[in-house]
């Protein structure tokens, strides 16, 4: 009989177990064998891709969805065409453009107004250089030189320019 005092670790997994843990196991009756294949690399469609795609968590697979669904969202709005992906950037982008009306014009609305009267009420960076740019002198405006005729040959309209 074997009796056992203190707890001790025979085994550690992955490691190779040698003659004399074998033979101790074998008197304690423990039989933690197992046995099984250790996949290292995968072939999937002619592709050699390793065993960690395997351990993939589910946070893991939702960042991987955001990131299609951002991509998404960035193709439809480079493109033009609406998408459930693009409409909340779309609807932003609109109201954005509501304010800036609201903002030029003079007509208001609430939402409009709470974004205006913050914008008046915030300190800019260009109020703190207002100050210097009216102590510096101007300068002349010079007039624009006339472009180059590149010989679009009417293309754009407005060319007299015959080219050939």
């Amino acid at each position: 009989m074997i009796e056992i005092i203190t707890e001790k670790t025979v085994l550690v997994e992955g490691q190779k177990v040698g003659g004399t843990e074998a033979l101790l196991l074998d008197k304690l009756k423990i039989y933690p064998f197992a046995y099984k294949m250790n996949a290292t690399k995968i072939l999937q469609d002619g592709a050699i891709v390793d065993a960690k795609v395997l351990n993939i968590s589910n946070n893991d697979i939702i960042a991987k969805f955001k990131l299609a669904r951002d991509n998404m969202a960035a193709l439809s709005l480079g493109a033009g065409f609406p998408t459930t992906c693009s409409v909340p950037h779309s609807l932003l982008n609109c109201f954005k453009n509501m304010i800036a009306v609201s903002a030029e014009s003079g007509y208001e609305f609430a939402e409009a107004k709470k974004f205006l009267d913050a914008a008046k009420s915030a300190p800019t960076a260009g109020a703190a250089s207002t100050g210097a740019a009216k102590a510096a002198p101007k300068e002349e405006e010079k007039e624009p030189e006339k472009e180059a005729d590149t010989g679009t040959g009417n293309l754009f309209g407005g060319d007299e320019y015959d080219g050939y």
